[in-house]
């Protein structure tokens, strides 16, 4: 095995150690070949992260190893690195975490044995304004990936009525993601509100949708639209993350036309660097149309009036 090498991203050297070491079981596919994907991917990858905190998802011994969440960043960073300091009111603390701002941050963070990345949905200048409300399709056990499309459809539907735009991406397992840039105007408490609203609304339209607040009363059939993933603090693995399965599956972007056909095991490692070739970055355009979310607060406002229920507090620390 090789102890090093050397890799010249956008003009910034990054040495990898450990390169040969296999992160990925089903294909053997290694440190280093995880490192060349995120090179291969990197326009979309930092357009994904850029200047939002970002939690790190380390695999030190591959994705059949424990995996470590990490918050902080891991010591021994290049100056070069960025961070944003962000705090937990919870505990009363702070974390310096990683603001990705050149695709070699997203390298060096492979050295430290990073495979996921998972950004808050707000960045630096201003982490408690929110700029992507996040439509998560999550599946209970027994639903079916026919079942996400079929409420991916619903979603687009209302999106469309709203005047929105939605930029779908495979979430690297069962489910699917939809982002939608909207004003870093409101806060992470608004922004739950206003998403929560939608989910009560696409879930009048499809019966496929359980909105239930425990998982465990849920219809294990059913599709929970996870309004809760726009709370502060939470993370979902952005576009072009690579997911920690023997595979090596891809959070990716993909078009409204290939919802119907597209399963998430096509996406790998292996398989987007040619298709980011080809296609280039789906969710480029994703900055130009921001959405204000004031039609979705109308319509919790109203809720709130006409039934006297809101959402149950969550602890956002």
């Amino acid at each position: 095995m090789s102890d090093a090498v050397e890799l010249e991203v956008a003009g910034r050297t990054v040495r990898l150690s450990s390169p040969d070491r296999v992160y990925f079981a089903a294909r053997g596919e290694t440190k280093l070949d995880l490192a060349r994907y995120y090179m291969a991917v990197s326009d979309g990858i930092v357009r994904a992260l850029r200047d939002r905190p970002c939690m790190l998802h380390r695999f030190p011994k591959g994705t059949d190893g424990d995996k470590v969440h990490q918050k902080r960043l891991p010591r021994g960073a290049p100056e070069w690195v960025p961070t944003v300091r962000v705090h937990f009111p919870r505990y009363n603390r702070y974390a310096d975490e990683l603001a990705v701002a050149h695709p070699a941050d997203v390298v060096w963070a492979v050295q430290m044995s990073t495979v996921e990345f998972h950004p808050w949905n707000s960045r630096a200048a201003d982490t408690e304004s929110p700029d992507e409300w996040r439509i998560d399709l999550d599946p209970m056990p027994s639903a079916t990936y026919a079942d996400v499309r079929r409420v991916a459809g619903v979603v687009r539907e209302v999106l469309d009525e709203l005047g929105a735009v939605g930029y779908p991406k495979t979430s690297g397992g069962k489910g699917l993601h939809v982002y939608v840039r909207i004003p870093p105007a409101h806060g992470f408490g608004e922004v739950r509100r206003a998403a929560h609203a939608f989910a009560v609304e696409v879930g009048r339209r499809c019966s496929l949708v359980d909105l239930n607040w425990w998982r465990k009363d849920r219809d294990p059939k059913s599709i929970f639209v996870d309004y809760n993933q726009n709370a502060r603090d939470h993370t979902i693995a952005c576009a072009y993350s690579v997911r920690g399965t023997p595979e090596a599956r891809v959070s990716t972007p993909i078009r409204w036309d290939e919802i119907d056909s597209a399963e998430p095991g096509d996406f790998t490692i292996a398989t987007v660097p040619a298709r980011f070739a080809e296609l280039g970055d789906l969710h480029a355009e994703i900055d130009s149309s921001a959405f204000d979310i004031a039609p979705l607060l109308e319509w919790a406002d109203r809720a709130l009036q006409d039934e006297g229920t809101d959402l149950p507090d969550l602890d956002e620390a």
